[in-house]
């Protein structure tokens, strides 16, 4: 016989201030605020959506808290540009995140890493590469067969993510090479496979010299292939 309980339906547990957050950010798309447009005052959002002030006050806070709208003298609350990284920086320490995600932010490096070929050979100038063979100079002659070294990472390839011209790029290196370091010291990859030559960073700024975006996409995954290895090996 079928227990009369299988008919209830789940409960909602989301908090009423949870559900007001979420409406608000509806009520602001149905607006069609943009960046610097004043919001509905307190009083009238909740007469809108039918809570308390003081519900709507803890929603607002939510939305100064991730960067979405500020206070403004004599307007109110008005939309700004959230920067999107900066809940994440304060979120990203690689000592308290679980293997998984140290693992896929590991893997998302290396993504990125090839992925922004095209926008490093089209941006990329003179005094680019002449800087990038400045930080190569100081690198060993060994440095084709380390799999990693911090202060050559940093240096070189911080200067890549520099050349993109995407400054969120930029950013969220900077917030990736404590885990990619943190990573790789961890022994949470395999330490055992062999670790093959592959093309150095001297040999990545010939090919951003005199190469192409496809050549450096294929010398980018060389660079990386030891990390790949390490991943995908069982």
């Amino acid at each position: 016989m079928e227990s009369p309980f299988n008919k209830l339906g789940t409960i909602d547990t989301s908090s009423l201030v949870d559900k007001v957050e979420m409406n608000l950010l509806e009520l602001l798309v149905q607006q069609n605020l943009k960046v610097g447009d004043a919001i509905p005052k307190e009083m009238e959002l909740a007469a809108t959506l039918g809570v308390s002030r003081t519900v709507i006050r803890e929603a607002l806070l939510r939305l100064r808290m991730i960067g979405l709208i500020e206070s403004k003298k004599h307007r109110g609350a008005v939309i700004t540009n959230p920067d999107l990284l900066s809940m994440l920086e304060k979120r990203l320490i690689p000592q308290v995140l679980d293997n998984a995600t140290l693992r896929e932010v590991f893997e998302l490096r290396l993504v990125l890493e090839i992925g922004m070929a095209d926008f490093i050979m089209e941006r990329v100038t003179k005094e680019d590469i002449e800087e990038l063979k400045e930080i190569v100079a100081n690198e060993p002659d060994l440095s084709d067969s380390t799999i990693f070294q911090v202060q050559h990472e940093i240096s070189f390839h911080g200067k890549l993510y520099e050349i993109s011209g995407n400054t969120t790029l930029k950013k969220f290196q900077n917030m990736l090479l404590p885990v990619f370091d943190y990573v790789n010291r961890s022994g949470l990859l395999n330490m055992n496979v062999p670790v093959r030559k592959f093309v150095s960073h001297k040999g990545l700024v010939d090919i951003i010299e005199h190469g192409s975006a496809e050549m450096l996409r294929n010398g980018m995954r060389n660079h990386l292939d030891n990390h790949f290895a390490r991943i995908l090996s069982k």
